[in-house]
């Protein structure tokens, strides 16, 4: 977990004085890490109870062929490229903007997996 407050060294390097401490809502959450699996998702209950669904593995992605016009929904293969990481595509890790190599052809993912609990691409060949 990681503290998102503000720091308490000043940009000069000085000290801030603390009027408040540390508080459970300023800790962040941990990297979700979608990998390609069987389906697995997880509710996450945030701020103001809202919900917002992970997917933790994926298996499927719905598949917009703009030739056609149509989505399909096909089966994820392996993770060919990812520009966030390049470590991302050794360990098939699902984010936004990776290209996946599905049964149509290659994909690139246009949703955030691991933030809308769906996994949308489009074909890129």
């Amino acid at each position: 977990m990681l503290w998102q407050g503000r720091s308490v060294r000043q940009p000069t390097g000085g000290r801030y004085r603390l009027t408040l401490v540390k508080r459970r809502s300023e800790i962040g959450s941990a990297p979700t890490d979608s990998h390609i699996g069987k389906e697995r998702r997880m509710i996450i209950r945030t701020t103001g109870g809202d919900r917002k669904v992970r997917t933790m593995r994926g298996e499927f992605a719905n598949v917009a062929d703009p030739r056609s016009g149509t989505v399909r929904k096909v089966r994820i293969e392996t993770v060919e490229a990812n520009g966030a990481n390049p470590n991302y595509v050794r360990r098939n890790l699902l984010t936004k903007g990776a290209v996946v190599r599905t049964e149509l052809g290659k994909a690139r993912i246009l949703s955030r997996p691991g933030q809308e609990g769906v996994i949308n691409a489009i074909l890129i060949e």
